[in-house]
């Protein structure tokens, strides 16, 4: 398999296709586009390395946050784009992107709204906030699965004009003189390369996180972590920026996650913990306050012994993890273990027993542990455990772009038809494992995609 490279000039061959937009990558952000794109009659081509669109989002909940979104005002609830911005500057400390944040806030109900026009029937996750957001704002399919939203803008996509063309793994990018993008190449399952001609290239495609030399360099506390992201991840963006001259950003940006079943590779969802569920080690402790969020828990857990923990949590939390497929798939798989006293769930983490009761006994209401965490309930037996380590799923830096998603040269200036969003491009999580606000994955691959597809329909406006 090549390398991702940029060439000169125009690829080999006479009478090439041309194609007005190529988008790198059918994930979310790029099958978001495509479908802006569509409604307003620019025809665009998806290139995708996968047999089928999956990528980093069907490998996630599927949970999009939005502000101001039509089926966020039918629930009553009282947000916007002012708030969700503060939110996610609050989570990143003020080290967020303050341009893309705002950016992003603004175009996220307008990007939920549009898609729903597709047919995607979105509901609001009710129950629990996510660590950070301080009103309701998770969009969610009814299946509540990474794979049913991508399953569900697939449809949406092959229901237009727009083509999807898959095992076509996209390695070289032509650029002319003036340093615009002419053509794109991608190489088919038998090793031969196909070329499009195309006035615009969205960089939809992947962060690094697949790519372990750029991961241990950028990112040495998850080097010894489990990648529980798309191995399409191979850092393509990052390398083509790099030849272009392009600038970089928050490379030290990722979403870690600190409940990834052991040894069962399954994700159990944080709502165990908002809930009010633990985490204990192997000493019976608690050690750091859970609500702070799972991707900066990730670190916290892989530092404990043996790079292991268990989620801890009762009846009341096992009915509501039960509401969430993927921790259904966790039950299936034989992760959850019962404990009807201390002593059993003692046995079943390996630890002292009377230090294990003493550490539950500090979780009760309206009690506030040495971390700062307050409870706002006590765990009653039965007791219900996971075992669960740190994973790495994504990063969240990528090449520097401005908010039209356009992709900025290393002195601030515009590429005139390169755009980037997504994983491709920095996030708004700052530069920091700690800065991740739950959904600014697809946040960034959503509204990113709206606006990108924006761009492009204005920049037509303008030249006609």
């Amino acid at each position: 398999m090549s390398a991702p490279i940029v060439r000169h000039g125009l690829p080999p061959g006479a009478d090439l296709p041309h194609v007005s937009v190529v988008i790198v990558g059918a994930g979310a952000c790029g099958l978001t586009a495509a479908l802006a794109l569509q409604d307003a009659g620019i025809d665009c081509v998806l290139l995708e390395r996968d047999a089928r669109p999956s990528g980093s989002t069907a490998l996630s909940s599927g949970f999009i946050p939005a502000a101001a979104s039509a089926v966020q005002r039918a629930a009553g609830i009282d947000d916007n784009a002012e708030r969700f911005a503060a939110d996610i500057l609050g989570k990143t400390e003020g080290t967020a992107a303050p341009h893309l944040v705002r950016a992003y806030a603004e175009a996220s109900g307008a990007a939920i709204d549009a898609l729903a026009r597709h047919g995607l029937e979105f509901e609001i996750l009710d129950g629990f906030l996510y660590p950070g957001h301080t009103a309701r704002r998770m969009h969610s399919l009814p299946e509540r699965t990474g794979v049913a939203l991508m399953a569900a803008l697939e449809r949406a996509v092959c229901a237009t004009d727009a083509t999807i063309l898959t095992r076509t793994l996209v390695r070289e990018l032509w650029i002319d003189d003036g340093e615009r993008i002419v053509a794109v190449g991608g190489e088919r399952p038998d090793g031969s390369m196909e070329y499009l001609l195309c006035d615009t290239v969205l960089l939809a495609c992947n962060g690094f996180g697949g790519n372990a030399a750029l991961r241990d360099a950028l990112l040495p506390e998850m080097a010894g972590a489990v990648y529980g992201g798309h191995e399409g991840n191979d850092g393509s963006a990052l390398s083509w920026g790099r030849q272009l001259g392009a600038g970089e950003a928050d490379l030290g940006g990722y979403q870690g996650h600190g409940s990834w079943a052991s040894p069962h590779g399954i994700l159990v969802s944080w709502a165990v913990i908002m809930d009010g569920g633990v985490q204990i080690n192997r000493a019976g402790r608690r050690f750091h306050d859970e609500t702070h969020g799972y991707s900066e828990a990730a670190v916290h857990v892989l530092a404990q012994p043996e790079g292991v923990v268990w989620n801890v949590f009762d009846a009341q939390t096992l009915a509501l993890a039960r509401t969430f497929p993927d921790f259904r798939e966790v039950e299936a798989a034989g992760a959850l273990r019962t404990a009807a006293d201390i002593d059993t769930l003692a046995a079943i983490i390996g630890c002292d027993g009377a230090v294990l009761r003493d550490t539950l006994d500090g979780v009760a209401a309206d009690r506030t542990a040495p971390d700062g965490r307050t409870f706002t309930r006590s765990l009653v037996a039965p007791w219900y455990a996971v075992k669960v380590t740190g994973a790495l799923f994504h990063t969240q830096g990528g090449l520097a772009i401005d908010a039209h998603c356009r992709v900025l040269r290393q002195d601030g200036t515009p590429f005139e038809n390169l755009l980037a969003a997504g994983g491709a491009a920095r996030g708004v999580s700052g530069n920091a494992v700690w800065g991740y606000l739950s959904g600014n994955g697809l946040l960034s691959a959503v509204a990113g995609g709206h606006i990108a597809a924006r761009t492009v329909i204005d920049q037509r406006a303008t030249t006609r």
